[in-house]
């Protein structure tokens, strides 16, 4: 089977269930960067050797192809994964609980943390602000046309579960967080 089609070559794609559009309409925006945040959150794994970060994220990684679909979509139910809107909340539930149970273990934030520490922190603070672009992506998708609510909750917890996990990689890593220190004022002349 060929993997080209030339059917792209002028800068179209087509939407399921719908006509082709141009590959800068906000709704391949929207797929196209949940498309990279999967792709950003495989990079975080290839380099993770922590079971409960990884098992979590594959579970991530099933689901934002569910909501690429989705989004691509006209209709939402031409897209697979019928049940996604209660399972988003389900997940969405589990994301807040695993941060909760990550609180007890982190000192808690005392000031604005820098992206950096050990590497697996570094990966996850990058997928953490490509989930944040795919974000506002699917904001301004909604802001134009019916998008599930439920998907950008979804994506607004998700980054901030990279970013405790991102703290915690540094933690378990005895690195830490890093702070960031704002410039101060020259002394006047």
């Amino acid at each position: 089977m060929r993997i080209y089609t030339r059917r792209g070559d002028a800068g179209e794609t087509d939407l399921i269930g719908g006509p082709r559009v141009g590959k800068c309409h906000p709704r391949v925006e929207a797929f196209g960067s949940v498309d990279e945040l999967n792709a950003a959150l495989g990079w975080v794994l290839a380099g993770c050797e922590n079971d409960a970060i990884s098992s979590a994220l594959i579970t991530v990684q099933h689901r934002l192809f569910d909501l690429g679909a989705r989004l691509a979509a006209v209709e939402p139910d031409a897209a697979a994964g019928g049940g996604v809107e209660a399972c988003l909340r389900a997940e969405v539930r589990e994301m807040e609980a695993a941060m909760d149970k990550a609180s007890g273990v982190l000192p808690p934030l005392k000031a604005f943390v820098l992206p950096g520490g050990c590497e697996l922190s570094s990966r996850l603070h990058l997928a953490r602000t490509v989930c944040r672009r795919a974000e506002r992506r699917v904001v301004e998708l909604a802001g134009q046309v019916p998008v599930e609510p439920q998907i950008a909750v979804y994506l607004n917890r998700l980054s901030d579960l990279l970013f405790v996990l991102a703290r915690l990689a540094n933690h378990d890593a005895g690195a830490g967080d890093v702070r960031w220190k704002p410039t101060e004022s020259p002394p006047p002349a």
